[in-house]
């Protein structure tokens, strides 16, 4: 497979939010930011060799064996973002461009290695889960901290928005996953938060409120 086909095949999985939805082509084309005739074209390449699924005027979606790859790619790209994190000391905000590229490598071994040496982890540094060598992924309900009642704790356990400056919004304002965050009180006008982490009080936008994944404390 070409990187181009990895990056469609990984891509209409996360349209598909990994439970085979069905995905449109304007949907794909909107996010690889190219024309909607390049992503039939490209879609036509993928069905042939056994990836997609396609009906006209219905969408896409993956083959069991494109599942599979999405599953393997989505697998290297997480493992890696820990190795950065954890290994190489970057910043949460950084990892996801490098994993993009390293998340390529062919080698089986080296990513059953690295798995391994990582101590085979079940998250990412975003909170996301990390598929097994089998393809499977423990799944946690989970919340987002604008829909959690007043007076509601839960852990800090991912971000719907994973990009830079959102992660350096968090950590600047020392808000990580692991986190226990209570809600204090909400703004009827503009839905913001008044939480406490580690008994600090905090005010925050129903923006970044929407945007933090917790799991409730009962």
């Amino acid at each position: 497979m070409t990187l181009s086909e990895e990056d469609y095949i990984k891509i209409i999985y996360h349209l598909g939010k990994g439970d085979q939805g069905t995905v449109s082509t304007n949907a794909i084309a909107e996010k690889m930011e190219t024309k909607p005739s390049s992503v039939s074209d490209m879609i036509k390449k993928l069905s042939e060799k056994g990836l997609v699924n396609y009906k006209k005027y219905q969408g896409v979606t993956l083959s069991e064996y494109g599942l599979k790859v999405a599953l393997s790619i989505v697998r290297k790209h997480r493992l890696w973002e820990v190795f950065l994190v954890e290994k190489l000391e970057f910043s949460w905000d950084e990892v996801h461009e490098v994993a993009e590229q390293l998340e390529h490598i062919k080698s089986e071994k080296l990513i059953d290695m690295l798995d391994k040496h990582l101590g085979f982890p079940q998250i990412d540094p975003h909170g996301d889960p990390i598929p097994s060598k089998s393809g499977e992924f423990k799944k946690s309900i989970k919340r987002l901290l604008n829909e959690v009642p007043i007076g509601k704790e839960g852990i800090c356990v991912g971000v719907k928005d994973s990009s830079p400056p959102f992660l350096k919004f968090l950590d600047k304002n020392k808000i990580a996953l692991g986190d226990s965050i209570f809600v204090v009180d909400k703004e009827e006008f503009d839905g913001s938060l008044h939480i406490k982490i580690r008994d600090v009080d905090i005010r925050i936008s129903d923006q970044i409120a929407s945007n933090l994944y917790l799991r409730i404390i009962e």
